[in-house]
């Protein structure tokens, strides 16, 4: 996925989010192989980190950036439930001494020419003790020297539902360029980015430096070439034909069977066969064939009949 996301315009791309303690034993001969694996044609690709201790955070960084991995990220942003109960992710927004502290001692141990970045939400919850938090966590952030910040449009307590609110984008941007005065600190943001008229519209509105574009893209990697041609004012490319699908569809399952090998390959692609299959023009159909299938043979009979 990264690197159809680099082919089609993406200015850089991140890995999967990892757990510290996950880094820090991973055998470079198991799981490594599939999770940590970087070409040349990657990059600039980035790691995301996530964990509750900067006693982990440090060393795990340092090990992702002897994997060559680019850029670490720092995840203060994940809403799961498990993950947040054990003081991860998106718990950290509400205790903002604790994150202040790992951004602090990554960016110290981490060599000046690798950016350090985190992922915020808007803040835990809707309360004002919570916006607090999260603009006292800002500020320590840009003390600490991180070199930018994407931040999603909804708490941590929202997960997924309602609608970004870019407005509060907006606040974050004046806050970092004005109130602190930090130009140089990137603002990403993210959150509700399905077509390249949205991120032009909400680039406009917020003054966000770029976007972090995530669920939009999962079957749709074509929308980072439609965006780019939005952003920089030519017209925008039309949807893909189903030739083009297929090819591109073909080909990122090639790639994981080259990695993964035909068992794994084929559970870990149905969900992307079911995001493509948004696109076509039966999709409940295909959606369906792609969830049924248990094999390359299968997957590449799907593209013959559909595609």
């Amino acid at each position: 996925m990264r690197r159809l996301a680099r082919e089609f315009g993406a200015s850089f791309t991140f890995c999967e989010v990892f757990l510290d303690q996950f880094v820090l034993n991973v055998s470079k001969k198991s799981k490594a192989r599939f999770y940590l694996a970087v070409q040349d044609s990657d990059k600039p690709v980035g790691a995301q980190l996530m964990g509750n201790s900067s006693d982990e955070f440090v060393p795990a960084a340092l090990k992702l950036l002897e994997f060559g991995f680019d850029l670490i990220d720092l995840n203060y942003a994940c809403p799961v439930k498990k993950v947040v109960g054990k003081d991860r992710g998106g718990y950290l927004i509400s205790d903002p001494r604790r994150a202040v502290e790992i951004a602090r001692r990554v960016r110290e141990a981490v060599p000046s020419a690798v950016p350090v970045t985190v992922k915020l939400r808007k803040g835990f919850d809707d309360s004002a003790r919570s916006r607090e938090d999260f603009f006292e966590l800002l500020s320590g952030l840009l003390d600490a020297g991180i070199n930018g910040i994407a931040v999603h449009g909804r708490t941590v307590a929202q997960r997924y539902q309602g609608s970004a609110d870019w407005f509060f984008l907006r606040d974050v941007k004046e806050f970092v360029s004005v109130k602190r005065n930090f130009p140089n600190v990137s603002v990403l943001g993210c959150g509700d980015l399905f077509s390249a008229e949205t991120v032009v519209r909400r680039m406009r509105e917020s003054g966000v430096d770029g976007v972090a574009l995530a669920r939009g893209v999962i079957g749709n990697p074509w929308l980072f070439a439609q965006t780019r041609a939005a952003m920089e004012g030519r017209p925008i490319p039309a949807p893909p034909a189903l030739r083009e699908q297929k090819e591109t569809i073909g080909k990122h399952f090639q790639t994981a069977l080259e990695l993964y090998g035909e068992s794994r390959a084929t559970k870990i692609m149905r969900k992307f066969g079911v995001a493509y299959s948004r696109l076509h023009p039966e999709p409940e159909v295909v959606r369906i064939a792609f969830v049924l299938c248990k094999s390359s043979k299968q997957w590449f009979d799907i593209l013959d009949e559909y595609y």
